[in-house]
């Protein structure tokens, strides 16, 4: 089971989430406030984070952009806001997934299994043998370690360009849809594009191209997104 971090300041909603999550065998700490929870993270190790946005000393999304100043830990955000431009917006800045309150426990226990699921298994669902190194043209991308190089020097990715990149490399030459990408990367039933797009940008600047000179990722208009090797550096190895 998992080691759980609950940062909650509702003292009624903070009980009843270590209730339930100790009751399924999860290890819970629980903080009430922002700064709290940045010193347990950089003190103890967590599997999960559950994130409260309304805390009274800082806003979510900025406890968020601190946490992940410190830890790649896997963020699920729990919050009352329903705005679809807000969620997007913390998806982009570091979240693995979101719960809208109120929901159930068994809802919160399904989130935390996707995530962990996805978290130890390299980070995208797919089990890879051994230490095998994917390799597609110049980029070789190791998932125990979680080191992407291109041309042997190592990109500067965050854990989510991680993520999207070894899920491409894994299928070089075929078209990923949308659809597929939110909910094997990001675990997401539905969502907007803008998550997807946002996130391929940032992932071409450090591959040194643009959408409209792609070297390895290609997006088909209506389709999806594919990564293959430009034709100079031969197929996949």
């Amino acid at each position: 089971m998992a080691r759980v971090l609950v940062v909650e300041d509702d003292q009624f909603v903070r009980s009843a989430l270590i209730r339930h999550l100790t009751e399924a065998a999860h290890t819970v700490r629980s903080v009430g406030t922002a700064l709290e929870a940045l010193r347990e993270v950089a003190q103890v190790g967590f599997d999960v984070v559950i994130l409260d946005l309304g805390l009274p000393d800082l806003d979510g999304a900025e406890a968020l952009k601190m946490l992940r100043g410190l830890t790649d830990v896997p963020v699920i955000i729990a919050t009352a806001r329903d705005d679809e431009a807000e969620i997007v917006r913390l998806l982009n800045a570091g979240a693995d997934d979101y719960l809208v309150k109120p929901f159930s426990v068994p809802h919160l226990q399904a989130r935390m299994a996707a995530v962990l699921r996805r978290t130890r298994a390299g980070g995208n669902g797919a089990e890879e043998a051994g230490d095998g190194v994917i390799r597609v043209g110049g980029l070789a991308i190791d998932p125990l370690r979680r080191v992407a190089e291109l041309d042997g020097t190592v990109l500067e990715l965050t854990r989510r360009e991680f993520d999207l990149l070894a899920f491409l490399a894994r299928r070089p030459g075929v078209v990923v849809a949308r659809k597929e990408l939110l909910s094997q990367v990001w675990q997401l039933s539905y969502g907007d594009d803008q998550t997807i797009d946002v996130h391929l940008s940032w992932l071409r600047r450090k591959l040194g191209e643009t959408a409209a000179n792609p070297r390895y990722l290609h997006t088909l208009r209506g389709v999806g997104v594919k990564l293959e090797p430009p034709p100079a550096e031969g197929g996949p190895a």
